[in-house]
């Protein structure tokens, strides 16, 4: 992948890995991106996962051509961009790492750096001149961890972006990037809206020509894109106008209500209705259409008193993801006690700004024709929210 003359790309793509943090599926890997700016002096920018080490060690080298790495620059202290950062440690011993203080922190509780007589504790604002290059240092707490930072090369207009604007899958699949990188977002940095929002602050002062990420491509073109959708997504505000359909169900009659549901919303002249299976679809995909779109059912059977257990399993990422900012409509099944419209209200009234339509429905045991009219009334009533 080529950058520029004298930025270089030394990732790893890990097309190997089927689970990304033991949570998220990745049907088409990841990557590990890490970068080296040659110049006066050199500055090697992240490393990678462990699992890519080899391969990253052969990049450096290869780019490296002799030369010795001056600085070694840790924007983030996640093993998957650190894990041979040590390695890096060894084979320069007379580089200057350079991180803030809390950098070094979580350095030395990963493994022993023994670089205190070597490290450079930079804050915001702090730059590192190379030669031609110029980093600038831009504090980013919480986007995802406690010592992020993002770092700006004034001479080429270049942001190394951290986690920042990053996405799931390896560098040469090809598919539309918003898919992958909302998924990322929402699921690992979603929780830090107001976080990223203040960094979108100060990166909106920067001319920005290229967005280097520590996932995912490297982005050089319509980059108003980019920012305006993580504007979007930092901000809690729906990215798209639909209605989401989430069901939980055991024997599948709550299925078939929820499709009924869905055909009935169609037929109101709803363009897009979205619905899924929470019990065999990928948790962090439905979390992603939850922000996504501006409207949301849940449709869950009772289960010991409560919502079916995957509905629950998914109020509670939604919640923890401080889920807020829509209107959500509820359907509940129950052959006895129906009960899981209690269950999900709970977890709703947890939320910021979410409206709970009044119109829900109750069915016992199969959808019948006495269940008609609340079913009408609540896509009605979803579908007249805009």
């Amino acid at each position: 992948m080529f950058i520029s003359n004298e930025i270089k790309y030394i990732g790893v793509d890990d097309k190997f890995l089927d689970i990304f943090e033991s949570q998220y599926v990745l049907e088409n890997g990841v990557s590990y991106n890490s970068y080296l700016i040659l110049d006066e002096k050199v500055a090697l920018m992240d490393g990678v996962d462990v699992r890519g080490e080899k391969e990253w060690e052969e990049n450096l080298d290869r780019e490296l051509d002799g030369r010795e790495v001056d600085y070694i620059v840790v924007h983030h202290m996640e093993p998957d961009h650190s894990g041979s950062i040590k390695r890096a440690i060894e084979k320069f011993p007379n580089a200057t790492v350079v991180g803030n203080a809390k950098t070094f922190t979580y350095m030395n509780q990963f493994f022993s750096s023994d670089v205190d007589f070597r490290k450079l504790v930079v804050k915001e604002g702090d730059t590192l001149n190379l030669g031609n290059h110029t980093l600038t240092f831009v504090m980013a707490p919480m986007v995802h961890w406690p010592e992020v930072m993002i770092s700006y090369e004034s001479s080429e207009k270049v942001l190394f972006s951290a986690d920042g604007f990053g996405k799931f899958g390896t560098l040469d699949t090809d598919e539309d990037w918003a898919c992958e990188a909302r998924r990322y977002y929402f699921n690992i940095v979603g929780k830090y809206g107001a976080q990223v929002q203040a960094l979108l602050k100060k990166a909106a002062t920067l001319k920005i020509e290229k967005i280097l990420p520590l996932h995912g491509p490297i982005l050089t073109e319509n980059l108003g894109y980019y920012l305006d959708l993580y504007k979007k997504w930092s901000s809690y505000t729906p990215e798209t106008q639909g209605v989401f359909i989430a069901f939980a169900s055991i024997h599948g009659n709550t299925k078939k209500a929820a499709q009924i549901l869905a055909d009935k919303i169609r037929a109101l002249g709803e363009e897009k209705v979205v619905v899924a299976d929470l019990s065999r679809s990928d948790i962090a995909e439905c979390v992603e259409d939850a922000f996504r779109y501006d409207r949301m059912i849940l449709c869950a059977a009772t289960y010991d008193g409560n919502a079916f257990v995957p509905m629950e399993d998914f109020l509670h990422h939604l919640q923890i993801k401080t889920y807020q900012n829509r209107t959500v409509g509820m359907l509940e099944n129950g052959t006895w006690a129906p009960n899981a419209i209690k269950s999900m209200t709970k977890y709703l009234e947890s939320m910021k700004n979410i409206t709970i339509l009044p119109e829900t429905v109750s069915i016992k045991s199969t959808f019948k024709a006495e269940d008609e009219e609340a079913m009408d009334a609540l896509a009605k009533a979803i579908v007249t929210v805009k």
